[in-house]
């Protein structure tokens, strides 16, 4: 293994929160508050653009949705967005053990490099692919492709980390190793109907699987 991509949210960064917050706001102001389903329902597209989840939601009304969306993520980023406990110090290892790391992500570039900056992780990464920087995205194994390529490496010297099902099928069509992070949004079941090859309960267990 040379490499270690890494998905964002609900992997290097703890956005559940906040995602739920803007997803809450978005229905009550768009479709209405009595619209509003359950946290599981609301978290079951996270992984894939936000576009294409309010698309998924309602077709006829995703614009509204999405602006909606963004303008609360906006304010709440600034005060609800958290970490992982490890997380500096597990991708510092990975440096040390010769690895090189990026983040390829569905959320948008600029917020995507923002959480990463605000929680001091931004150093350790050469570059980030977020859902405006490439033409296809996850579940699709594009992004992760692409990346591949811009460190002039095979895709089957690369693992992917992430925490939804999104992940693990691209990591899988990909022909990436897929690692799945059950510290995310996501249930043990649904990483590995997805295709996960190995599941890691904490983000520090990552550098010794990649040990030797």
């Amino acid at each position: 293994m040379k490499a270690v991509l890494f998905d964002l949210d609900g992997t290097l960064l703890d956005t559940r929160d906040m995602i739920l917050n803007s997803f809450r706001y978005a229905y009550a102001k768009v479709l209405g508050p009595d619209t509003l389903p359950p946290d599981d329902k609301l978290l079951s597209l996270v992984g894939i653009p936000l576009k294409t989840q309010m698309e998924l939601i309602a077709p006829d009304k995703s614009e509204a949705l999405l602006q909606a969306y963004l303008e609360n993520n906006a304010i709440v980023s600034k005060t609800m967005l958290g970490g992982f406990d490890g997380v500096p110090e597990a991708l510092s290892k990975l440096e040390e053990q010769g690895l090189r790391l990026a983040v390829v992500t569905s959320k948008r570039h600029a917020p995507a490099e923002q959480g990463l900056e605000r929680m001091g992780l931004s150093s350790f990464f050469e570059f980030l692919l977020g859902s405006d920087d490439t033409a296809e995205h996850k579940p699709k194994p594009g992004p992760l492709l692409e990346a591949a390529e811009r460190m002039g490496l095979s895709a089957e010297s690369c693992a992917y980390v992430g925490d939804s099902p999104f992940d693990m099928q691209a990591a899988r069509s990909a022909e990436m190793f897929a690692v799945g992070a059950l510290w995310g949004m996501f249930t043990e079941q649904e990483l590995v109907d997805a295709g996960a090859e190995v599941l890691l309960a904490d983000i520090g267990e990552l550098p010794e699987l990649f040990a030797g």
